[in-house]
């Protein structure tokens, strides 16, 4: 605080001054005053230190309002010595840099971000334009890069390949990454080669298929070096919904960080269960509950372009009238964490 070091009760009589760059100031005597800037060492001996704002001069004694302790800052205040400031596994953000800085850190330990690639499978696929008869645009492609990002890791450009058993073995054998999504080969078709693939590789198939509606093609596998290989249904709102429950769940973990509770949000016009699967719907959140927005076939992405949030419907005999929600920005924070 720009102002007066005093000591004692004014009027306080002004001596010299104190500037942010100056060595460790004099004693005060009882009754002295030393004008002094934000960030300067208050003298030994200081009790308050009183506004410009607020002080008056009367020749060399100043006058005003001073409260013991005021304005200044005492070593230790904010943390004693060997404190635990953050517990390990702390995401580091903006303020946790400002917090190591403050301390006199140079250096962090951190687990880096892992590296992550993105293959989407399909002889009838079409990466520019409209789509024509017997073909489909590609949907998948560009969003993973975007959601890999925001899950926190580092992404390369996407791998488009054919319905081929051989090319999916290769890339697989030979991607530079810790973590690998393949897209469209998920299921047990004549043209789905990742479940051979993996084997071929011997890979240990770790998920086999998840109880939700859409996206129960997914799979999780270990390559035998320690990589993992995420698969994920073709349709597009599938491959989404896969990706922010198993792909999300398999960055974080790498990233060493927990996986998020997840707000209950009431469901006023209540939301159908499936008997024996998880439904993920879109929806949007009001101040009332979540309303479904339409559109949430797994081929579909208009729903989830509209949306809020993914409601998680757990399986049951009847309609749900709450719901958890799960953010569609999988580096957004879930509401009420």
């Amino acid at each position: 605080m720009d102002g007066y070091a005093v000591r004692g009760a004014g009027p306080w009589r002004l001596g010299g001054h104190v500037a942010a760059s100056s060595p460790t100031p004099p004693e005060l005597a009882e009754g002295a005053a030393w004008s002094i800037t934000t960030g300067a060492a208050v003298p030994v001996g200081t009790t308050s230190v009183v506004r410009d704002e607020d002080a008056v001069l009367v020749g060399d004694l100043v006058q005003g309002p001073a409260e013991v302790g005021r304005h200044i800052r005492r070593a230790g205040e904010e943390c004693a010595a060997n404190e635990m400031l953050l517990p390990a596994g702390v995401e580091v953000d903006p303020p946790v840099l400002g917090v190591a800085a403050s301390v006199g850190l140079n250096r962090l330990t951190v687990i880096p971000q892992p590296r992550v690639a993105a293959v989407v499978t399909g002889d009838e696929l079409v990466h520019q334009g409209p789509s024509g008869p017997g073909r489909v645009r590609d949907a998948i492609g560009p969003m993973l890069p975007g959601l890999i990002t925001r899950a926190g890791a580092l992404t390369t450009p996407v791998t488009h390949l054919a319905d081929d058993r051989t090319a999916l073995i290769d890339t697989l054998r030979s991607a530079d990454a810790e973590l690998i999504f393949v897209s469209g080969s998920s299921a047990s078709g004549p043209a789905d080669h990742l479940r051979p693939a993996l084997s071929a590789l011997g890979a240990e198939l770790i998920i086999d298929g998840v109880a939700c509606r859409p996206g129960h093609p997914q799979a999780l596998a270990r390559l035998a070096d320690g990589r993992l290989v995420v698969g994920l249904p073709g349709n597009p709102f599938a491959a989404l919904t896969a990706f922010l429950t198993l792909g999300v769940a398999a960055i974080l973990r790498m990233r060493g960080l927990p996986l998020p509770s997840l707000m209950v949000a009431p469901v006023p016009g209540g939301l159908a269960c499936h008997p024996r699967s998880t439904r993920l719907v879109p929806v949007r959140v009001t101040g009332q509950g979540v309303v479904p927005v339409g559109h949430g076939g797994s081929a579909m992405l208009r729903g989830v372009a509209a949306a809020d949030a993914l409601a998680v419907v757990d399986p049951g005999p009847a309609s749900a009238i709450a719901a958890r929600l799960l953010p569609l920005d999988p580096g957004a924070r879930p509401w009420g964490v």
